[in-house]
This record gives C-alpha cells, sequence and structure tokens, in this order.
C-alpha cells in the first residue's frame, strides 16, 4: 500500500529517492535513473504474436492476418494465447530481478509491476490473476513469493481479480540451472497442480499466469498443464524479464540465482 501522499516529503527527507541500480539521486520514489532506464531492453515489434520473440520484417510482413507467428511456435504451438514481458534479459534486468527477488528490495514490485502492466494488451472482459507458486518451505524461507507480490500490482493496475493460491507446488524442486529441456520437464514433473479449494473458480475462466522472469518454459508449461487440468478457458502469461537466447547475448549468462525459484 503506498503512503499517504502528505508524508512524501518526510520519507524523501529520511529516504532520499535514488536509483535502486546505480545509487544516482532521482526526482521522486519508485523509478530508475535515465541511464539505467535506457539500458534496458524493452521488446519492440515486429514479434511473434505467441512468444514475442523478435521476428524480421519480411516475416511479419508476410503474416496474412497480421499475426506472425515464428517458426519454433509453428513447429511447437505453446499451451498459451500470448506472452507480455517488461523487457528481454539482460545485465540490467537480470539486476533488477535478483535485487527483487533474492535481495528483499519487495519495493520494487511496484516498479516491476507497473512496467508489466504495460505491456499487457487491451483485456476483454473479466481475468483472474494466479502466480507461478512457491513450495512452502522455500516460501518460508524467503518471506515472500515475488510472483505473487507482481501479480498482486498488476490486480490493481488492471482492476482484474487476484487468485494468489489458484495454483500450489506440492513438492520442492531442484534449480533447474545446467539442466536440459528434458530433465527440467523431469524435475517440474506433478510438482504443480490446481488448488482443489479454487477449482471452481477456475474452471472456464480466463488466466493471466504472471511469473518474474520467463527462462526456458520448463515452470511454465508445468503451470500451464495445471491450469488446462483445472480446465481455464484461456492462458495468456506475463512476466517482468523474458530470456531469448536469440535476442540477446547476455541471455546465455542466466545464473542459478535466477533459476532458482
Amino acid at each position: 500500500m503506498a503512503a499517504p501522499s502528505f508524508l512524501t516529503p518526510l520519507i524523501d527527507m529520511m529516504f532520499p529517492p535514488r536509483c535502486p541500480l546505480c545509487g544516482e539521486p532521482l526526482a521522486e520514489q519508485g523509478g530508475l535513473c535515465l541511464d539505467c532506464w535506457t539500458q534496458l531492453a524493452i521488446p519492440g515489434e515486429p514479434a511473434c504474436t505467441l512468444c514475442q520473440r523478435p521476428l524480421p520484417d519480411r516475416v511479419a510482413q508476410a503474416a496474412p492476418d497480421g499475426k506472425p507467428v515464428c517458426a519454433p511456435c509453428m513447429a511447437d504451438p505453446p499451451r498459451h494465447e500470448g506472452i507480455a514481458a517488461a523487457t528481454l534479459y539482460n545485465p540490467v534486468s537480470r539486476k533488477l530481478v535478483l535485487q527483487f527477488k533474492h535481495g528483499r528490495r519487495i519495493a520494487l514490485a511496484g516498479l516491476l509491476g507497473q512496467m508489466m502492466a504495460a505491456r499487457l494488451p487491451r483485456l476483454e472482459g473479466e481475468w483472474l490473476l494466479v502466480p507461478v507458486p512457491l513450495h512452502r518451505w522455500r516460501l518460508w524461507q524467503r518471506g515472500y513469493n515475488q510472483s505473487a507480490l507482481l501479480a498482486a500490482r498488476l490486480a490493481r493496475a488492471t482492476g482484474q481479480r487476484l487468485v494468489v493460491d489458484g495454483l500450489v507446488r506440492k513438492r520442492r524442486t531442484p534449480s533447474l540451472g545446467g539442466l536440459n529441456r528434458r530433465a527440467r520437464a523431469t524435475a517440474l514433473q506433478g510438482a504443480i497442480a490446481p488448488n482443489p479449494q479454487r477449482q471452481e473458480m477456475l474452471a472456464g475462466a480466463n488466466v493471466l499466469l504472471v511469473d518474474d522472469v520467463l527462462t526456458s518454459g520448463a515452470t511454465t508449461d508445468a503451470c500451464l498443464r495445471a491450469l488446462r487440468r483445472a480446465r481455464v478457458a484461456r492462458v495468456r502469461i506475463v512476466c517482468f524479464a523474458r530470456v531469448l537466447d536469440e535476442a540477446l547475448d547476455d541471455a546465455k549468462s542466466v545464473d542459478t540465482a535466477v533459476w532458482h525459484e
């Protein structure tokens, strides 16, 4: 919850606004300095309608319906209706994620959530915001689910309903860093399930699945399978950072801390 506006001068005096990445003084709380902002990689157009992978102009122009789809999505159609990512994964977005996820800088949820909301397409009808779940022991260790904090911000920005416990993680899973695609899927087999207490709410619903970083897609796929078992109608994915190896060389440096949910 934001502090009352009349307290802003007092807060600024006690905690002068600074860029969370470089410490540069800012005019107000909750943003980035111009230099750090310009170093973020914001997904551009044209891009794949389903996965947001950047596409050459000639490929996009050849799409008969104006909705281009990349070759990987044609070969293996995703189980969702699209991805909305605030940024592409690079050193700057990585630093923001690590501060938020492991540095206990939970106030960054406001900035990250605002950027995610700006990338959402217009939502027709009612949607449920469902975060990627943490296992209870990891939640106890960290003290918060970073995806749930982002989902709460998106619910506030969009006016859609937050279902923080729509999915549950039934068992702990190891870090997925260093594992190939098949091993990641095996590690997550049966780990994520729909919450039986939310089954009636999920059935037939439109769902925005919320995560901080979309890496290989293994966790997302596990969540999608669980949501399909709950008989949801539609699923879109929204995240802060999207890892695309072919889009950014820096994506190859995704470290264990980011993989470790």
